[in-house]
């Protein structure tokens, strides 16, 4: 967002002011100017873990105690805002791929494999990510059928994931798995479902003899690796199981909203970079002996896409605000009214971003369809956005269901 817009807010303190110029002349130096370079190759630098790590981004709301700082989620929108500054979503995806992977450790998992994941993810050394959707299903989580026995103190797991970001090169995956517990789901986050039980999470090193992995190409998103994997009787050790068996389900759905807040962050990112362009290109561009802003139409064109982004903003910092208080939180559960706004927030601000991708797409005209502008890029990952965490028609379900409706 701009200078002006966030000055005025009661959100942020010096120390948000001193974290967003930090972000931002690493972004200008480290990524804005070899984007075009990473998409075309489909992958970006590993070092660049490691630099992000340097400058705080990879700790970002993780405990001190295993490496990360602690920041509240005002640092993780800033954050956000300035690495969608380079106009390439793959890039944001694969680079923080762990605030996926690595929650459910952080929430449930044992004080042993929190000290020997965690740390090395947050150093930028081990590359982290989440393996849920499989190719029967996606947002179904209680359908899945990717198998984990149990045999002496290592579990054999079977199965496919499928769209895993980061997944040919993570390190560490932290996996869902059938392992067959009995027993009811008992979650309001969770939609009706009759498998819901049974489900746990594990963390499945990258090395492991069974794992394969096969690359996938995509419309937008290029420069982050999306694998299809295979797991073959690939034997994980027990002391890899994140909290107890059969309790990841109800992990799943709290990681989700946590993801799906995420995504409206970015998307309202990305909406702002595209608005950014469209203006630097009216104030250029001159037809009909004027600069193109000065055309009525045009300038409607910007006023509709600040207009959206200005409510995306309010709205998240509004839920961030409540998060960070705890206020999500009744009675020990995760609040149905805050999933309900978090799941209209996140359809709202993807909504938001494909406005302004559309509309900047159209001001910048015959050079908005070429390959190498922000808004092209942008207007290419849309729609990876409005289907990722869970697609707007699952999003208007829950939602509903969360506000009883």
């Amino acid at each position: 967002m701009s200078t002006t817009a966030q000055g005025a807010s009661p959100f942020y303190t010096a120390e948000h002011a001193a974290f967003r110029d930090l972000m931002r002349r690493f972004v200008a130096k480290e990524i804005t100017p070899f984007v075009n370079e990473w998409d075309d190759a489909g992958s970006f630098p590993r070092e660049l873990y490691n630099k992000a790590a340097e400058v705080g981004l990879l700790g970002l709301g993780f405990p001190e105690a295993y490496g990360g700082n602690d920041g509240d989620l005002f640092m993780t929108i800033i954050a956000s805002q300035e690495l969608a500054r380079c106009g390439a979503g793959g890039v944001l995806a694969s680079l923080l791929s762990h605030t996926i992977g690595c929650p459910p450790i952080v929430n449930v998992g044992s004080e042993a494999l929190k000290q020997r994941v965690l740390p090395p993810v947050l150093r930028g050394e081990k590359i982290s990510a989440l393996g849920i959707t499989e190719p029967s299903g996606g947002s179904d989580v209680a359908n899945l059928k990717t198998t984990a026995r149990r045999e002496g103190d290592h579990y054999v797991v079977d199965g496919e994931k499928v769209f895993i970001t980061s997944g040919m090169r993570a390190d560490l995956l932290t996996v869902a798995v059938r392992t067959g517990e009995e027993g009811a789901v008992d979650t309001p986050d969770a939609m009706p479902a009759r498998g819901a039980h049974g489900i746990s999470l594990l963390v499945v090193p990258g090395d492991s003899p069974g794992l394969t992995r096969s690359p996938l190409q995509k419309m937008g998103w290029r420069c982050s690796d999306t694998a299809q994997l295979r797991f073959d009787g690939v034997r994980v050790p027990a002391q890899n199981l994140i909290g107890a068996p059969g309790e990841g389900f109800r992990m799943i759905m709290g990681n989700f909203n946590g993801e799906r807040l995420a995504m409206a962050v970015a998307a309202l990112g990305f909406s702002q970079a595209c608005f950014d362009e469209a203006l630097d290109w009216a104030r250029q561009r001159r037809t009909f002996g004027r600069p193109l802003v000065e055309h009525q139409v045009i300038r409607h064109k910007l006023v509709d896409m600040q207009m959206r982004i200005q409510s995306t903003l309010a709205w998240v910092e509004v839920l961030s605000e409540q998060a960070d208080a705890g206020a999500e939180r009744v009675g020990g559960e995760t609040s149905a009214q805050w999933v309900a706004q978090v799941c209209m927030l996140k359809n709202h601000a993807t909504q938001t971003m494909q406005h302004c991708a559309d509309q900047a797409v159209q001001i910048l005209g015959g050079m908005g369809y070429m390959h190498g502008t922000r808004s092209e890029r942008i207007y290419r990952e849309v729609k990876v956005m409005m289907i990722g965490g869970g697609a707007e028609e699952i999003m208007k379900d829950l939602a509903a269901r969360q506000l009883g409706l």
